[in-house]
């Protein structure tokens, strides 16, 4: 079962919380798919600012959308304008009050959504499949990833078969429940066809009880009508060390 499910969904109420947190009551179905506009929307409007989840909550008359994105400066704009602009529009969509709040990933390398996204563009600017998933494992190993597993599917090098090929490094359990595994699916659009690109990164196991209501007390409070952004980048290794022209570097064993 492990192998066929989605992992996110799998471990849903175990160590992972979901992504709309209200209650639904008679318009229930109205409410999610509002819920699928604005993921469509923002993700779309987004595009390069490397959004990786989008958390809605509601209350009665505010609806509370944290964007956790790799780049908030592109989102926040100058002195906040760019958020200002994304609220006007998404009351459009809606109708109702939006409070916008951005969570800055420090380590987007451990994003399956981002890493997938990443590997995408790649292969959508010519740069070859086996280049872009080789350099992406080793980036991710690097950050501390117990794991990953890319599976690129399509036609491959424009081959007249389409074929899927995996590449593994380290562990990735699906079957253990208490192993917190990201999964991400992403499409490239290449001039032979589509290439599907699915991406799961291990990042270790979660002992004990969770917490699983959304949590980003680590954002920073900005004086800017509520909302909020997070501006502690942790101790992160030098972005530079990606493995630029000379190729991704070994791993030491």
């Amino acid at each position: 079962m492990g192998q066929k499910i989605n992992p996110i969904s799998n471990r849903l109420g175990i160590i992972r919380g979901w992504d709309s947190n209200w209650y639904g009551g008679n318009n229930y179905g109205d409410t999610i798919l509002e819920d699928s506009k604005i993921r469509k929307y923002l993700n779309a409007r987004l595009a390069k600012a490397s959004v990786s989840r989008i958390v809605i909550e509601r209350t009665l008359k505010l609806v509370t959308i944290t964007v956790c994105t790799a780049r908030p400066g592109i989102i926040i704009g100058k002195g906040g304008q760019e958020v200002d602009k994304l609220k006007e529009e998404l009351k459009k969509v809606t109708d109702k009050d939006i409070q916008i709040n951005i969570f800055e990933i420090k380590r987007p390398e451990l994003d399956a959504v981002i890493v997938a996204n990443n590997v995408a563009r790649q292969v959508e600017g010519k740069i070859a499949y086996r280049r872009a998933t080789k350099m992406a494992i080793a980036s991710t190993m690097r950050m501390g990833a117990e794991g990953i597993k890319i599976q690129c599917s399509g036609r491959l090098n424009g081959a007249e078969m389409a074929r899927s090929e995996m590449y593994k490094e380290g562990r990735t359990p699906l079957h253990t429940f208490r192993a917190d595994i990201d999964y991400a699916h992403a499409e490239a659009l290449t001039k032979v066809g589509i290439i599907g690109i699915k991406v799961w990164i291990c990042r270790g196991e979660v002992y004990g009880k969770k917490d699983l209501a959304p949590n980003f007390t680590a954002t920073k409070e900005v004086s800017r009508g509520g909302e909020r952004y997070n501006n502690d980048r942790g101790d992160r290794k030098d972005r530079n060390d990606r493995g630029g022209k000379g190729g991704f570097k070994k791993r030491k064993n």
